[in-house]
């Protein structure tokens, strides 16, 4: 079996192992759907390279102001993270991207990489809002109180607009 034969096969037994929903778009290239909380879904791409297995996903956009200071806060957690590091696209969106050899791609490895996607994602997502988008955040609040809306999915930010 060749190399990317064998790690497409790995990649595959892992996400169907863990019961993630995903998409075998061809050999090597997968793209997948991690559950979370905070943010309720981060979409994830796999694949592999002729010399190494990328993983990419996204994290939100491109903010709105304060942007020295998430750059400064992604700079910050890129120390704490694992496999996967903090990094902009042309546009100024905000992505998880990880590279590993062939070689070190194992299911376990793939499982903690992909943990850290989640970890990451999920657990940093509302600090992200909160830095680059709080006066867009203030102004969804004002426009839902004035009409009677539910505030219900903007409970955690009710401290940005005191």
């Amino acid at each position: 079996m060749s190399p990317a034969a064998r790690l497409d096969r790995l990649i595959a037994g892992v996400l169907e192992g863990a019961g993630l929903e995903h998409e075998h778009r061809g050999p090597g290239s997968f793209v997948i759907t991690l559950p979370g909380t905070t943010k309720l879904q981060t979409t994830c791409r796999v694949l592999v390279g002729q010399h190494g297995v990328l993983v990419e996903a996204f994290v939100c956009r491109n903010p709105d102001e304060a942007h020295e200071d998430v750059y400064r806060w992604l700079l910050r957690r890129n120390a704490k993270l694992y496999g996967v590091h903090y990094a902009l696209d042309k546009a100024g969106d905000i992505y998880l991207i990880g590279r590993l050899a062939h070689h070190a791609l194992t299911a376990d490895e793939l499982d903690r990489v992909l943990g850290q996607v989640v970890e990451a994602a999920d657990g940093d997502f509302n600090t992200l809002l909160e830095i680059g988008f709080a006066s867009s955040i203030r102004r969804e609040w004002a426009w839902r109180v004035a009409r009677g809306e539910s505030l219900t999915n903007l409970a955690a930010f009710k401290h940005l607009v005191r």
